[in-house]
């Protein structure tokens, strides 16, 4: 079959068995703890009296949609930050109350991804979908998933961590819908069949990538429950008897590796020996492409368009007229002339009315690290190195020559080290100039390698993010990065290495959903959002859309209910603090410094160095009175 047509008359057949299809036949026993929704089943049931703990996602039935209710009520079976909050707190009972040395969690994947209404992102849903990534890297039970029919998204990918990962034959997994994936390449959201190429998402794909490492046959009828029943029991009892006989420490660490190791399929020829040639750059203060600069040939008085800025202009002089930037900024802006050179010392923020530009990574640099301490890393990886020739498509090719030309930075995560007030530390940082700061193999595969850096050196991690969400363009392995970068975080943490981690505007998709939300603290500019799924994608898919309820001063609200509801929220906190650019170094400062006190004395983790600060007192305070 071609794979439109497996898609529609197969994945999406709207008789497949649904997860409690496959239960009711799996379990004689089954107990269902409750779900505070429809899209969700929690429980325990026994396989040859072995107890087995389920996560299950469920699709509803056409049988379920009786009145025009159901359909918002069902929301198609995407999970809401409640259900999100019930699988996080199962999860903390298992790892409080374990090791389970003779119990086995399955979970059951079968969604479009993660409810994106207005009630779940004001309920942090990005921030549970990372830490549920983390929870099942995390916790001491033998497990394994299976993606029964369609895996969409964070909302899959939040479920499908396990020690043993397995797709039915005619099942899908991708980036995004196909639908969503579509319009945002082609701009036409009916070229279904070449989004679905490029997503990568079939059963042999997932294989090949590593994303599963088997596949179950597929039945002979599509709405046969017994015989899809049947080959997953098969297929529960190898994978139960391979994971019984290995030691269950050793599975954990094994679920680290492979989240290490997965998306870079083929390390070019010279990958190690570049990593290490660095061409570090020197001068960052140059405006971005994006900025319109206009140069005053004459003399004379420019007056803004509310009439409140009047400014005399210098010939020669270049300036940017607030309002007139070609990027994503907040608000119309005054149209004040600003001279070039401040609005660049002032973040990129106009000084008249507040108006912010997006921040690039060289914005974002000249913003923390102190002046001639930036060194970049691992700058020269591509992803000709990560990836094979056949996985790179015209299409991909094309975009990636374009991005090229936006920046002068070679990809879309910036990593180096520097130092802020005096702390080293090493950063990660979002370049939004290239591909919108989107999650590919290579921002996932520098992300990693910057915290084997930061273990080595014994510093502290400090990130930008600013994203748009998954590079689309490389399909499945885009997605796997949110896996990478939260094991990556979690050897910080393991190692007793703080991650600062800055939300800048934008912080959305996989990014947010990743390593960004699960700083030990989380700083954001004003009026960033922050939000798993952007608005546009949401009235798109007719969700009601309230921006102001998703920006970082909203969400620090929010955040500051999570210590009173512990019982919901468990180790999320959402945003600690909103910080203007110009005192976002000297924010960061204080927490390095907490730390650099509270280690003095102390003996460090095996392997690293004791964190010491490398200036003198005196030569690290700023001019606006030190860290």
């Amino acid at each position: 079959m071609k794979l439109i047509e497996t898609f529609k008359t197969r994945t999406r057949h709207p008789m497949r068995p649904r997860s409690s299809d496959i239960i009711q036949r799996l379990f004689a026993d089954f107990r269902d703890y409750g779900s505070p929704g429809d899209s969700l089943i929690v429980g325990e049931g026994h396989l040859e009296e072995r107890r087995v703990y389920v996560v299950a996602q469920q699709k509803p039935k056409p049988e379920d949609f009786r009145t025009p209710e159901d359909v918002a009520r069902l929301n198609w079976g995407m999970l809401n930050a409640d259900e999100h909050s019930k699988v996080l707190g199962l999860l903390r009972q298992l790892k409080e109350t374990g090791p389970h040395e003779e119990s086995l969690l399955l979970s059951l994947v079968d969604t479009y991804g993660a409810d994106i209404s207005m009630y779940s992102a004001q309920r942090l849903q990005a921030f549970f979908i990372a830490h549920l990534i983390q929870a099942y890297l995390t916790v001491p039970i033998r497990s394994i998933s299976i993606v029964l029919g369609e895996g969409g998204s964070g909302g899959a990918l939040a479920l499908q961590v396990a020690d043993r990962r397995a797709a039915m034959e005619d099942a899908m997994y991708a980036t995004a819908p196909p639908e969503s994936l579509a319009a945002i390449i082609f701009r036409d959201p009916g070229r279904i069949e070449d989004a679905l190429t490029i997503s990568k998402g079939t059963s042999r794909h997932l294989r090949h990538y590593g994303v599963i490492d088997s596949i179950i046959p597929q039945t002979k009828k599509v709405n046969d429950a017994e015989q899809m029943t049947r080959h997953i029991r098969e297929y529960l009892e190898r994978a139960a008897k391979e994971l019984f006989r290995k030691r269950l420490d050793k599975l954990m660490l094994q679920r680290r590796e492979t989240a290490d190791e997965i998306g870079v399929m083929h390390r070019g020829r010279f990958y190690n020996l570049k990593r290490f040639i660095e061409r570090p750059i020197k001068q960052l203060q140059k405006p971005p492409q994006d900025i319109k600069v206009i140069t005053a040939l004459s003399g004379g008085v420019h007056v803004s368009d509310n009439y409140g800025v009047a400014r005399d202009l210098e010939p020669g002089q270049n300036y940017v007229r607030c309002g007139e930037e070609r990027l994503r900024s907040t608000g119309p802006g005054c149209g004040a002339m600003i001279p070039l050179d401040e609005y660049l010392a002032n973040h990129q923020v106009c000084p008249s009315c507040g108006k912010r530009h997006v921040l690039d990574a060289a914005g974002w640099i000249n913003a923390l690290a102190d002046q001639s301490t930036f060194h970049e890393l691992f700058r020269n990886i591509t992803v000709h190195d990560c990836l094979s020739g056949d996985d790179i498509h015209d299409y991909y090719k094309d975009f990636l020559a374009k991005q090229k030309k936006r920046t002068t930075f070679t990809e879309s995560l910036v990593t180096a080290t520097a130092t802020i007030h005096g702390y080293p530390a090493v950063l990660a940082i979002s370049e939004f100039s290239f591909a919108g700061g989107s999650m590919g193999v290579v921002f996932g595969e520098k992300f990693r390698l910057a915290v084997v850096y930061a273990l080595r050196k014994g510093f502290p991690l400090v990130s930008v993010c600013c994203s748009g969400g998954a590079r689309l363009y490389e399909g499945i392995v885009s997605l796997m990065q949110m896996t990478k970068t939260v094991a990556a975080v979690q050897k910080l943490k393991e190692a007793g290495l703080p991650f600062i981690s800055i939300l800048a505007d934008p912080s959305t998709g996989g990014a947010i959903a990743s390593y960004a939300a699960l700083g030990d603290v989380c700083l954001a500019e004003p009026e960033a959002m922050v939000i798993f799924t952007g608005p546009r994608v949401m009235e798109s898919r007719g969700f009601e859309v309230n921006e102001e309820m998703v920006r970082s001063d909203s969400l620090l609200e929010v955040s500051g209910r999570a210590l009173l509801d512990r019982d919901y929220f468990g180790d999320i906190r959402g945003i600690q603090e909103v910080v203007q650019r110009k005192d976002m170094r000297r924010a960061v400062a204080r927490y390095l410094e907490f730390y650099a006190r509270t280690r003095q004395g102390s003996k460090p983790p095996k392997g690293q160095k004791l964190y010491q600060r490398r200036n003198k007192p005196e030569e690290a305070v700023s001019e606006n009175g030190g860290a």
